[in-house]
């Protein structure tokens, strides 16, 4: 039920949507969804404007939005900061399966999900959205993890970014950071995210190859342009051939070199396939469909992939009360970016999200399966750790009800909800929005998907090497149909493939580097889609 003095404001920055507009419900409007709102203009300064709009839209479009209390308890404009009012807005909403907020973290102000993008929205170059998913970076181009406490390495480069042109690699060891040697967990944890994950313009790094070679390099942050393909092969199993592929990220321009890699794949008569999604913290529901297609058994085609479901509120007002709301102040973008228009039916009118049906049942918001390329699969592993989310668990969700489906390393962070941005003045709002469930409607994995074989990775190995341990498990698999290695197997197995070295457990692990790189983007954007 709607709040008889709930607030309505928009404030915008957006083209001809106006710069700030507001309204008020009046006490006289009957409660619930079927009454659109009477209006007043409301009073306040900008600040407080943008701190009213950053919880009346959360009122609408936050998925868990029946958690939030009415304005007046909310009290937006008491917070200090915008980021302190969204951290608020977000741990209402508790998990019966936990007891804890969705959007519960061990780290107090940080929500789970819901971020806000200040680049994009007053400058339109880069930001944090658009260098995790958008196919473009302005950074160093690598990243790092503990291997142990005193064991920091690269865990990967993107290739043509400033560290792959100074040499850098997977399974580099990091001794010296601008001078520094102490790089012991946890006490080098706040100068490495600054010093490597900050805004400085360059670092100089010591450190030993993958050979055990001393180097030195002064990486320059530069843009670059995402590749996150970052390492393929072919490996010949016994009578099999197993495809492997390390993907980083869903961004909307990988398409095409994502096809063209499994059409090599199925020329080479790959019949199992290895995803490494070890880092892949989503991206573009685009770009994971289409990786999902090219996947999936070809007998699925025309059947349900996956359903987006958005709030009960969204789904049950009528496109009228759409229209009233503050949902007809926000432009419809395409995947470009771009303002959409309607193609017929009214001249020269921008489309809103007031345009949308929010329903399940509408077909805008069903996936369907459609078969791309010719590979034929009989079974796919999933390389997966607490890194991988959104889009990631998007596609093993998608794919488990329909082949063979194998997760191995540890359980993933847990997203299956997605959003689009809320421009607000001069910030982007990502909130949780819509959720996703299978063809089964299976979803709700808020505390990640559960591996088949659970195992820290090895940080010391190159991508592809048949050591390394996560890979070696699944070629394991691949040869003898289980993860344990007896000596029958061991024997029927290349050296090279059986090499499982001991490591700190899970959890040592999961300590020693969730606090590295605390932005890191983990999401699933999608673009709403109206058929005009």
């Amino acid at each position: 039920m709607r709040n008889k003095k709930f607030i309505y404001l928009v404030v915008l920055g957006f083209l001809s949507f106006g710069a700030i507009t507001g309204c008020r419900k009046s006490n006289d409007t009957p409660e619930g969804p079927e009454t659109p709102p009477v209006v007043t203009p409301p009073n306040g300064t900008r600040d407080e404007l943008t701190k009213d709009s950053i919880f009346l839209y959360g009122k609408e479009l936050y998925y868990w939005n029946t958690s939030l209390p009415t304005y007046e308890v909310f009290n937006p404009r008491g917070f200090s900061s915008n980021e302190a009012e969204l951290y608020a807005m977000t741990q209402y909403s508790l998990n019966p399966s936990t007891g804890k907020p969705y959007e519960y973290t061990n780290t107090p102000g940080d929500p789970k999900y819901s971020f806000f993008d200040y680049t994009a929205a007053t400058t339109g170059k880069t930001g944090v959205l658009k260098a995790s998913a958008n196919g473009s970076a302005n950074d160093y181009g690598f990243s790092v993890q503990y291997n142990n406490e005193t064991d920091l390495r690269v865990k990967y480069v993107y290739p043509n970014s400033p560290a792959a042109q100074q040499g850098l690699t997977r399974g580099c060891r990091i001794t010296g950071v601008n001078g520094r040697t102490d790089l012991t967990y946890p006490g080098a944890v706040n100068f490495l995210n600054s010093a490597i994950f900050g805004t400085n313009p360059a670092v100089t790094l010591a450190y030993n190859d993958i050979a055990g070679n001393a180097k030195t390099a002064v990486i320059t942050s530069s843009l670059y342009t995402i590749n996150p393909i970052l390492f393929t092969n072919v490996y010949t199993v016994g009578t099999k051939k197993v495809g492997y592929i390390v993907f980083n990220s869903f961004t909307d321009n990988a398409t095409a070199a994502i096809s063209s890699v499994f059409a090599g794949f199925a020329t080479q008569g790959v019949s199992e396939l290895i995803v490494d999604l070890r880092y892949n913290g989503g991206g573009y529901v685009t770009t994971a469909t289409d990786m999902i297609n090219l996947i999936a058994p070809a007998g699925e085609t025309g059947n349900t992939m996956f359903t987006s479901y958005y709030n009960n509120y969204l789904q049950s007002i009528t496109t009228a009360q759409r229209k009233a709301s503050v949902l007809a102040h926000q432009p419809l973008l395409d995947d470009g970016g771009k303002l959409q228009t309607f193609t017929s039916g009214v001249n020269g009118k921008y489309a809103t999200y007031a345009d949308l049906n929010y329903s399940p049942t509408a077909a805008d918001n069903i996936e369907k399966f459609a078969k791309s390329g010719s590979l034929t699969l009989n079974r796919v592993y999933f390389i997966v750790s607490d890194y991988t989310a959104s889009a990631s668990e998007l596609t093993i969700n998608s794919l488990k009800p329909v082949m063979d489906v194998k997760l191995i390393g540890r359980t993933t962070y847990g997203k299956p909800v997605g959003f689009f941005p809320i421009r607000i003045d001069k910030v982007d709002m990502y909130i949780p929005e819509f959720e996703t469930k299978n063809k089964l409607g299976v979803g709700g994995y808020y505390s990640g998907l559960t591996v088949d074989k659970e195992s820290a990775e090895d940080l010391t190995k190159a991508w592809g090497d048949e050591k390394e341990t996560l890979l070696s498990y699944a070629l394991l698999y691949a040869k003898t149909g289980g993860f344990v290695t007896t000596a029958t197997k061991t024997a029927s197995l290349s050296t090279s493939t059986t090499v499982m070295p001991a490591k700190l457990s899970v959890a040592e692990l999961r300590a020693l580097d969730e606090k590295l790189d605390p932005n890191g983007f983990k999401g699933m954007v999608m673009t709403p889609h109206k058929k005009f």
